[in-house]
């Protein structure tokens, strides 16, 4: 059952209907996926989109995480006999594990500290004395506790044991920890600074060597480069408020007059802040910076990753793939539609060998011999002048030629999934394959790679790894859906991500694939071994089976609908393929005939789109891209030239730009366009064509600047 307080509280932070969030939240527990809810219970969630129900499902598990320290809490303060009406009060109503942990920090068991060491010296009566801030002598009174017996051997050590006991009472004080958080999330500065003779070693940071800017301030990627400076031992990172101002307000609670005891606990809670309350807020804070910074860095590397993964695709073709090189030679492949293996060979038309001409004739008799219908290129080394190479042979048909990005091809060529599908071949041969299979299908082919192997996104190796893993798996989850996947023809990975399938189901779909042929329809899907009708009902709208002979099995109307649709086509007299196929038809049908109590209009409205496109691909039309042929590398690039370029990667503070040289260019933010630009993704897309405008060249340290807004004003 899910706490009403729970659902109440996300339904107000998300600015949603409780029943949304309560229908939604029964979904998730009964093991429906993100996808099948978004997709095909609208009626209940009140059409949420995907965005929303991952964000109630990660909601809902950290409200799980606070409740459970809520229970730890209250039970290690019952066992100590300690637990108060009005505290136990104050921990259930606790609505942040901030709260909770400051409520908490008085009764937690300690480790040997001043103030413990002070109170075993029998000196708390005395720092209740001096707390209390009465008219006396600090000193007068103190000297009934000097005690050599207990190590108190002067008046100075008495107080200055009373002080750290003050002190203590301050750091744990709930409303002093939450006044000084407040403070440091509203006026702390980060500040970094190059370590001690790290000078030169550190030069990568040399932009941070000085730096201090708010907190509030701080982007994203500048807060992960100087915690990553720090971790490598190149800076020194300190973030706090104005001193002065977190003791004024610290002394406004605890400092309540102007006698001489005053002055004592003034000297405590100065303490206090120095070496307890400022480091543990300070902590606190640095915690949540990074976790916020990590939020930003993980949303753009999963932005980039959907675009890339939802990239056009070629489609079905018989392709000739190059994997580019100089020295060991241009590996080539030829596959046929399927992206099945035909034949592998190298050649070497660059130096040292140069046999330009023997290998141009070598790949225009392949595509002769295989009916090759397209070329794909890999973008690393060799890889323009590979390009230049094909470029010049005339064929005797139309084969267009393309540049593939490769980031994450080695990754591939050798992981387990390679190896188990080309025992036979080296790595050079399974990288080229996998250049081939981006062109016609990029989903297909990276859904086999980790994520963080393909080359977009930042600082991806600094963020929260579980974070990242989940936040990743659910972008290739929601790509591989939104798509779609042909039953009889998905590799054991594409189906991984398909909901409800998962890695074991997936195998199984294989394996009965191949000992029993291929699949005739959805519903012999559930045949597989293991298969139940949970798991069927979850993956069945987002399988295709383009041979079956139920045309709806091609689309992604779901089995449970086929009811509706079948009785749309007997009131129109017609057969579901012809419906399927009369767009005429389709305007007249009137769909609140069709309402019932398992079927809204949210479903209805989704079949009828259907209906007019079935099985649609929801990604762009491919479109072959070409450098500009004069520039090859980066000491051919001028300052002023303006040429295409595709996007290849995009940050926060700008985006990355191939224009052929084997190095990419970075057009910053405040050059994508002439208004002012608060997200670059919300300028350009990854593989985006663009053209730009080259500011400055840097050979030396391969650093290219570009400029979008100076081409477009060409």
């Amino acid at each position: 059952m899910i706490p009403a307080h729970h659902i109440s509280q996300i339904a107000a932070e998300l600015n949603i209907a409780a029943r949304q969030v309560s229908r939604t939240a029964e979904l998730l527990k009964e093991g429906a996926t993100v996808p099948f809810i978004s997709r095909y219970r609208k009626e209940l969630t009140g059409s949420l989109d995907e965005v929303q129900i991952s964000q109630i499902r990660d909601r809902m598990a950290q409200l799980e995480e606070l409740d459970k320290r809520r229970e730890a809490i209250l039970s290690s303060i019952r066992e100590q006999e300690k637990l108060t009406p009005e505290l136990e009060k104050a921990i259930e109503a606790a609505r942040t594990m901030a709260e909770l942990e400051d409520l908490y920090l008085p009764y937690r068991p300690k480790r040997k500290t001043r103030a413990t060491m002070a109170i075993a010296k029998g000196l708390e009566p005395l720092a209740k004395l001096l707390f209390s801030q009465g008219n006396f002598d600090p000193e007068e009174k103190a000297l009934a506790f000097v005690d050599d017996e207990k190590g108190v051997e002067s008046i100075d050590e008495a107080l200055a044991g009373a002080r750290d006991i003050i002190a203590e009472w301050v750091n744990e004080d709930a409303p002093a920890r939450a006044r000084i958080r407040r403070l440091f999330e509203r006026e702390a500065e980060i500040g970094s600074r190059v370590a001690k003779g790290k000078e030169t070693e550190a030069q990568k940071y040399e932009a941070y060597f000085d730096w201090t800017e708010k907190i509030q301030k701080a982007p994203s990627h500048r807060i992960l480069a100087m915690f990553r400076g720090e971790n490598e031992g190149f800076l020194k990172i300190s973030i706090a408020p104005d001193r002065d101002t977190a003791l004024e307000m610290l002394n406004r609670q605890f400092v309540k007059g102007r006698t001489p005891a005053s002055e004592q606990v003034a000297l405590a809670v100065e303490d206090s802040y120095k070496r307890l309350l400022g480091p543990s807020i300070e902590t606190e804070i640095r915690k949540l910076l990074k976790e916020q910074a990590d939020l930003e860095a993980i949303r753009v590397f999963a932005d980039n990753l959907r675009q890339l993964l939802l990239a056009p695709p070629l489609g079905q073709k018989r392709i000739l793939a190059i994997d580019p090189g100089f020295r060991t030679g241009c590996k080539l492949v030829c596959l046929d539609r399927e992206g099945k293996l035909l034949h592998n060979e190298t050649i070497y038309p660059h130096p040292p060998q140069s046999q330009f001409r023997q290998s141009a004739a070598k790949i225009q008799s392949l595509v002769n011999a295989y009916q090759i219908e397209a070329i794909a290129v890999g973008n690393g080394t060799a890889g323009r002048e590979t390009e230049q190479l094909v470029r010049s042979i005339r064929f005797d048909k139309p084969v267009i030629a393309v540049m593939v990005n490769e980031s994450g091809a080695s990754v591939y060529s050798a992981s387990a999934v390679a190896r188990e599908e080309f025992p036979d071949y080296d790595v050079t041969v399974r990288g080229a394959v996998s250049i081939g299979r981006r062109l016609t299908d990029p989903l297909a082919e990276l859904v086999k790679i980790d994520p963080k192997s393909i080359g977009v996104g930042q600082y991806q190796h600094d963020v929260d790894q579980k974070l990242l893993k989940n936040s990743l798996d659910d972008v290739v989850a929601s790509s591989v859906n939104a798509v779609g996947v042909e039953l009889n023809t998905a590799s054991k990975e594409l189906l991984t991500y398909v909901s409800g399938v998962g890695p074991s189901l997936a195998a199984a779909i294989v394996k009965h694939r191949n000992e029993n042929g291929p699949f005739e329809s959805r519903q012999t899907l559930k045949k597989v071994p293991r298969l139940g009708d949970k798991a069927f009902e979850q993956a069945a709208g987002f399988i295709r089976v383009n041979q079956s002979v139920n045309p709806l099995d091609r689309s992604a109307v779901h089995p449970e609908s086929y009811p509706v649709v079948e009785k749309m086509a007997k009131d129109l007299g017609v057969d579901i393929a012809t419906l399927m196929n009369d767009k005429e038809l389709q305007k007249t049908i009137r769909l609140e005939d069709y309402v019932n109590d398992k079927t809204g209009l949210p479903t209805l409205k989704d079949i009828m789109q259907e209906l007019a496109r079935p099985g649609r691909d929801p990604r762009q039309k491919f479109d072959a891209f070409e450098f500009d042929n004069t520039v090859n590398s980066i000491k051919d690039l001028r300052e002023g030239m303006v040429l295409p370029g595709i996007v290849t990667n995009i940050t926060a503070f700008g985006a990355f730009v191939d224009v052929g040289v084997h190095q990419d260019g970075l057009v910053h933010i405040s050059q994508m366009a002439n208004a002012f630009v608060s997200n670059p993704s919300d300028v350009v897309k990854l593989n985006q064509k663009v053209m730009v405008k080259v500011l400055q060249v840097d050979v030396e340290r391969k650093r290219i600047t570009l400029s979008m807004k100076e081409a477009n004003g060409q």
